[in-house]
Order: structure tokens, then sequence, then C-alpha cells
């Protein structure tokens, strides 16, 4: 019987693999740089010519990029799911708010589960720093509001991590600098609106990073989906108070 020639994969397939893997679990990031070619071999114990050969395969695919003298980059697209003038639509629409918020409180919840029950013990002590510099944040009413943004975002971003869950990760990548603003965006409404904001907000994130540290994998969802609510009442407790006021104002000026 032919059972057929046995195939030997060549080396630098097995690098190709060994580079998608780091990309897609997040190792390399969107846009950066990857070592130098001499480090990054011995990293893998490969000949350059061998991790040569695998890198434009990944060039050819989109997945990497080369600049002449510059080195080579993960593909910038890769972070990219949303472009910059939908970023701006998504800002200007309330609907669209809502809509996010909806998207927050499925995604995010799901994320906080699978990181309650996966994260490594790196994976715990970059969520305490993460922590550390969001509380940091909320502590000092001093720091302008696209700080307090960023390391909000920063916080959800290092639970997607810790979910070991590449299609969570890299849905929350993609979606970073929308969430950033997102949270300028509600944050800037909500300490308006009600005195309470900034301590509710951090106790939230403190409950939510116990829950996850802790294994408590269905109080982790349900910390993280409650958090998303209130944002979500605050807010719409500060149109609905916008809107009387329009109101208000209309019937003064007939």
């Amino acid at each position: 019987m032919n059972t057929g020639q046995v195939r030997h994969r060549r080396l630098s397939d097995e690098i190709v693999e060994k580079l998608e893997t780091m990309i897609l679990e997040g190792s390399f990031k969107a846009g950066e740089r990857l070592p130098a070619e001499r480090a990054l071999a011995e990293q893998f114990g490969v000949s350059r010519p061998s991790l040569r050969e695998a890198i434009q395969q990944l060039v050819v695919r989109g997945l990497l990029t080369s600049r002449q003298g510059g080195g080579t980059f993960v593909a910038e697209q890769l972070g990219s799911t949303f472009s910059d003038p939908l970023l701006h639509l998504l800002e200007k629409h309330s609907d669209a708010q809502q809509d996010l918020l909806e998207f927050r409180h499925t995604l995010e919840g799901a994320c906080a589960y699978y990181a309650a029950q996966r994260a490594t013990e790196l994976d715990r002590q970059r969520l305490r720093d993460a922590f550390e510099t969001l509380h940091r944040c909320y502590s000092d009413a001093k720091v302008a509001r696209a700080e307090e943004g960023a390391a909000d975002a920063a916080f959800h971003l290092a639970i997607a991590e810790a979910s070991h869950n590449a299609v969570l990760l890299h849905t929350i990548r993609g979606l970073f600098e929308l969430l950033k603003h997102n949270v300028v965006t509600n944050i800037g409404g909500m300490y308006e609106q009600r005195d309470e904001t900034r301590d509710m907000l951090l106790a939230q994130h403190r409950q939510l990073l116990d829950a996850i540290l802790e294994q408590r994998a269905e109080d982790a969802r349900a910390v993280a989906q409650n958090h998303i609510s209130y944002v979500r009442e605050v807010l719409d407790e500060a149109r609905q108070q916008a809107q009387r006021v329009e109101r208000a104002e209309r019937r003064v000026r007939r």
C-alpha cells in the first residue's frame, strides 16, 4: 500500500508558527518593533537565514512589515478595529455611546470571568500594577481626564490579557482607543451628575480586582457588568436632566 511520502517541515515554517503564536497571544503588539535579527535568532535558537525566511513569509501575508534600515514591525492595522473617522462618529452620537456600553457589558464581563479562572501570577501582578496606576489617577482630582481614561482602559486591557482568550484580547486591543475616548466622555458627565462618582468607580474597580485575584469567576463577571450598568444609569440620568433643562429653556424663550 502506498502511504505517500512524509513531508518534513522546514525550520522557517516552525519559526513562522512561533511568531504567529506570539502575535496572537499579544507578546508582540500591533505596531511594535521586533527584536534585532541577531537577538531574535538567538532567542529562538535558529540561524539568521531561517529567521529571515520566516519573517518574509509573514511580511507577504501582511502580519509584519519591514522598513529599510528600520527593522521589522507587527502590522499597525492589527490593532485598528475602528478607524479614526469612525471614532469621531461614534463619539458624536449618544445612541452609539449606548451601543458601546451594551457591548462593553457583555465583553468585559466575559474577560473578567476568564481572567479569574486563568490568570497567572504574572497576570495578577500586572493587574495590581494597573489598578495602582488607576488608583493614583482617581485619588488626585487634578489629574487630566485623558490620563484617567488611559489608566481605566489599561486596567481593562490587563484583564483581557489575563483572560488568555486571543479573540477577547484582540477585540479589546482593537477597541482600546475607542474605550479610552468613551471613558473620558463618560466620566466628565458622571462627575457633574453625582458627587459620589469618583469614589464609586474606584470601589467598583477594586471589587473587580479582588474577585479576579481570588478566582471568583462568577463574581468577577457580575462586578464587571454591574460597573457598566452603573455607568449607564448615571449617564441616562444626566441625559434626562439635560433634556429637562432644554425643555425649560425653550418654554422661557417662547
